[in-house]
């Protein structure tokens, strides 16, 4: 169980952590190449191959997650079309149940998120998830991935951290990795961040959260 007593702030992924990342794997994997096959006039398994070897060369850095980016490389409005599926953006399972209490903790709770800002306030304009944070900080802003230490360092300058005494929950592996190697002093994951597959049988080497509501700060306020 996560150690509430020796935890001052909460970091957060959004996508795969808070919200299913359903959304993002259809967005990515079914309707871009399905939009990118129209226009190039392919079939969508040549589509597929092509978007599936080009988003890989990129995974990692911030060109990964950059809306802008894709949308030159691919010639599509990449903003435009998640706007076009934006009804199937929701959380998972207990997530504003879990932020809640955090906030009725009287805890620091901040987003970090690769997500691009354009996709940020999409999704802050469906689910009103901000209204849950004392600040949302998308790795844009700071010119560097979560999977780079140069952005732990400048969130601790914008947002100043005790690592030891910070939790960070996201979904990716190598993020965690990255906050392992930061100094972060609680790292958890989550076993089942797409709805639509299966969830994970372990997250080694960081433990992982199945129910929020399992994991909830509860009557444990801040010290």
């Amino acid at each position: 169980m996560i150690n509430w007593h020796d935890i001052d702030t909460v970091l957060l992924d959004m996508d795969g952590t808070l919200l299913d990342l359903a959304f993002d794997n259809f967005f990515w994997q079914v309707y871009v190449p399905r939009q990118y096959a129209l226009q190039k006039q392919l079939t969508d398994s040549e589509a597929n191959a092509l978007l599936k070897a080009w988003i890989e060369r990129h995974q990692g850095t911030l060109n990964w997650y950059c809306l802008d980016f894709w949308s030159e490389e691919l010639g599509l409005d990449i903003a435009g079309l998640k706007r076009r599926v934006a009804e199937r953006i929701g959380y998972r399972p207990g997530a504003e149940q879990f932020l809640q209490s955090l906030r009725d903790s009287g805890r620091r709770v901040i987003m970090v998120t690769n997500a691009h800002p354009d996709a940020l306030s999409l999704k802050v304009e469906r689910t009103g998830i901000d209204r849950y944070f004392d600040a949302l900080v998308s790795s844009h802003s700071y010119r560097a991935a979560k999977e780079e230490q140069a952005f732990w360092e400048t969130l601790q300058h914008h947002h100043p951290f005790a690592a030891p005494r910070t939790l960070l929950v996201d979904d990716s592996l190598p993020v965690l990795a990255s906050g392992q190697r930061y100094g972060l002093g609680h790292l958890w994951s989550i076993l089942h961040p797409d709805s639509s597959t299966p969830a994970r049988a372990h997250t080694d080497p960081f433990p992982a959260i199945d129910d929020f509501a399992r994991v909830s700060p509860g009557q444990a306020l801040r010290p």
